[in-house]
C-alpha cells in the first residue's frame, strides 16, 4: 500500500479549484450582462479571459519543470485568487472599469493555466506512489473534476441569485486559496513535484530547445494531433456556449442565473456518472468506439435543442445526457496522453496539447457574442452547434484514429528508454532523445558487428572475403585472401554505406 496522501490533496485541491471556476464561468458573464447588458461585451470578457491561457500554455511547458510543480500550482492560484477577488471588491468601491474587468480576467486566465498543467501531469507519478493504476487515477481525477464542477455550478446560480455576482467571486476568490494551501502542504516530499536539478543552466537557447521538444513529440504523433484539431473546435464552440449562449437564452427563456446553475450542475452530475462508469467497466470496450459514439452525442444536441425549444425541461435532459457522454471523453484521452508521452517531457507536452487544444476559445467566445447580436440568439445556437458537430465526425473520417486501441508504448517514447521511435533493423541503433546523450551499439545479429561510437562510423553487413578498410575520407573496402576471420569492419559515410541503416 502506498502514500495516498499526495494523490488525495491533489485530486482535493483541483476540484475546489474546479468548483471555483465554475463559480467564475458563470459568475462573470452574468456580472458582465447586469452590469452593461450586453453580449457583445460579454463576448469580449471571455475572449480576455481565454485568450492568455493560450499565450500561457503555449510557452509555459518548461517553465513548470525548472520551477517545480508544487511549487508552480501554489503560486498560480495565489495569483487566481488575487485577480478574482480583486473585481467585486474594485465593484464595491465604485472604481471598476470595463477595461479593468478585462484585465484582471487576462491574468486570471493567464496564471490559471500553469497550474492546471502542473496539477495534471503530477498524476501518473501520484498513481504509482499511491499505489494505484493509471487508468484508476485518470478516471478518478476527472471524476472528481467533474463532481466539483456540478457544485460549484448549483451552487453558483443559487447564490448569484440569493447573494449577487460580486459576492459569488468572493467565493470563488477563496477556493483559490485552498486550493494552494492544499497542494503546498499536501505534495511535500514527492520527487516528480519538485523542480528538475539536471535542467540545462536557464538561457533562452535552453529554453527554446526545451519548448521545441513538447511541440515536435506533438507533431510527430498523428493521434495526439488529431485530439487537438478536434479538441480545438470543440473547446471553441464549449466556450461560446458557456460565456455568451446559455446566459442570453437564459436570460430571455430561462428565467435567468438559476437556470443555469442547473443545466450546468447536471451537465456536471452526468459527467461524473460517465466518468465513474467508464472507470469501473470501460476497459471492457474498444477505446475507439466507445469515444467515437460519445463524442457525437456530447455536445451538439445541446446547441439544438436550445434552439427550437424555450424551455427548461428538454434542454435539462439533453445537458443531463450529454454529460454522460461527455464524462467517458476525458478519461480516455487522459489516459492516451500519459501512454504516449514520457515523464521527462510531460509538462512540456501538456503545454503544447493545452495550446492547441484551446487555441480556439478566445475566437469562440467573440464570435458567439457577435452572432447574437448580428443574427440572433437562435442563429448563433444553430451556426455553432454546426461547427461542433462537425468537429466530431473527426473519429470516423481520419484514420489517425485507429490507433486508439494500440497497446500503451506502441509507437512511443517509453519512459527510462531514452530513444525515439524509430524502425530498428540489423544494424540500426535507437536514436538518443536527450541532447549530449551517448547512443549505443545495436545488438549482435547474424553478420552485423558493434560499431564503436565514433564519427561516422555505421554498422554494415559483414561479407565474406572483405578485408576491413580504415575509416578515412575515400577508403573503399578491399578484398582480402579467403581465410579465416575474414570480414567487415565500418567503412565511412558514403551513400552506400547509410543506405544499410536507413
Amino acid at each position: 500500500m502506498g502514500n495516498r496522501t499526495p494523490l488525495a490533496a491533489v485530486l482535493a485541491a483541483n476540484s475546489i479549484s474546479t468548483a471555483g471556476t465554475s463559480l467564475t464561468l458563470i459568475g462573470v458573464p452574468w456580472f458582465v450582462l447586469e452590469t452593461t447588458g450586453s453580449a457583445g461585451r460579454a463576448g469580449l470578457v471571455a475572449f480576455c479571459a481565454t485568450l492568455p491561457i493560450v499565450v500561457a500554455a503555449l510557452i509555459g511547458g518548461p517553465v513548470v519543470d525548472r520551477f517545480g510543480r508544487r511549487r508552480t500550482a501554489v503560486v498560480s492560484d495565489a495569483v487566481c485568487a488575487a485577480a478574482i477577488a480583486a473585481i467585486p471588491l474594485l465593484h464595491f468601491t465604485g472604481v471598476l472599469h470595463f477595461w479593468m474587468l478585462c484585465v484582471l480576467m487576462a491574468l486570471n486566465g493567464f496564471a490559471h493555466t500553469p497550474g492546471n498543467t502542473a496539477r495534471y501531469v503530477l498524476v501518473p507519478d501520484l498513481a504509482e506512489h499511491a499505489g494505484t493504476t493509471l487508468p484508476r487515477a485518470a478516471s478518478l481525477f476527472d471524476a472528481v473534476s467533474r463532481g466539483a464542477r456540478m457544485v460549484g455550478a448549483a451552487l453558483a446560480g443559487l447564490l448569484i441569485a440569493l447573494v449577487g455576482a460580486e459576492t459569488v467571486l468572493l467565493l470563488d476568490a477563496a477556493t483559490f486559496g485552498l486550493s494552494a494551501l492544499l497542494v503546498g502542504a499536501g505534495v511535500r516530499g514527492v520527487r516528480a513535484a519538485e523542480p528538475r536539478r539536471t535542467q540545462a543552466p536557464v538561457s533562452l537557447r535552453a529554453y527554446g530547445t526545451e519548448l521545441r521538444e513538447g511541440y515536435a513529440h506533438v507533431l510527430g504523433n498523428r493521434l495526439l494531433l488529431a485530439v487537438v484539431v478536434m479538441v480545438m473546435f470543440m473547446n471553441g464552440t464549449d466556450q461560446g456556449w458557456n460565456a455568451v449562449l446559455l446566459p442570453v437564452h437564459a436570460e430571455a427563456e430561462l428565467g435567468g442565473a438559476p437556470a443555469i446553475g442547473l443545466l450546468t450542475a447536471l451537465f456536471g452530475a452526468g459527467g461524473l456518472t460517465g466518468a465513474l462508469l467508464y472507470g469501473a467497466v470501460g476497459h471492457r470496450f474498444s477505446r475507439r468506439a466507445v469515444f467515437t459514439v460519445c463524442v457525437i452525442l456530447c455536445g451538439a444536441p445541446r446547441f439544438l435543442v436550445a434552439a427550437v425549444t424555450g424551455t427548461t425541461l428538454p434542454l435539462a435532459v439533453t445537458m443531463l445526457l450529454g454529460g454522460v457522454a461527455g464524462g467517458v471523453l476525458n478519461p480516455i484521452l487522459t489516459t492516451v496522453v500519459y501512454e504516449r508521452v514520457p515523464d521527462r517531457l510531460r509538462s512540456r507536452v501538456s503545454g503544447a496539447l493545452t495550446a492547441g487544444c484551446e487555441f480556439a476559445m478566445p475566437v469562440g467566445g467573440l464570435a458567439a457574442g457577435l452572432l447574437v447580436e448580428g443574427a440572433g440568439a437562435t442563429g448563433a445556437l444553430l451556426a455553432m452547434g454546426g461547427v461542433f458537430f462537425l468537429a466530431t465526425l473527426s473519429p470516423l473520417v481520419f484514420p489517425s484514429w485507429r490507433t486508439l486501441d494500440d497497446a500503451p508504448g506502441a509507437g512511443t517514447a517509453r519512459e527510462g528508454q531514452g530513444v525515439r521511435p524509430v524502425r530498428e533493423g540489423p544494424g540500426v541503433r535507437p536514436v538518443p532523445d536527450e541532447p549530449g546523450a551517448e547512443p549505443k551499439p545495436a545488438p549482435d545479429g547474424p553478420g552485423v558487428r558493434p560499431v564503436p561510437d565514433e564519427p561516422g562510423a555505421r554498422p554494415v553487413r559483414e561479407e565474406p572475403g572483405t578485408e576491413p578498410a580504415p575509416d578515412e575520407p575515400g577508403a573503399e573496402a578491399k578484398r582480402a585472401p579467403d581465410g579465416p576471420g575474414a570480414g567487415a569492419k565500418p567503412v565511412p559515410d558514403t551513400p552506400k554505406a547509410k543506405a544499410g541503416a536507413q
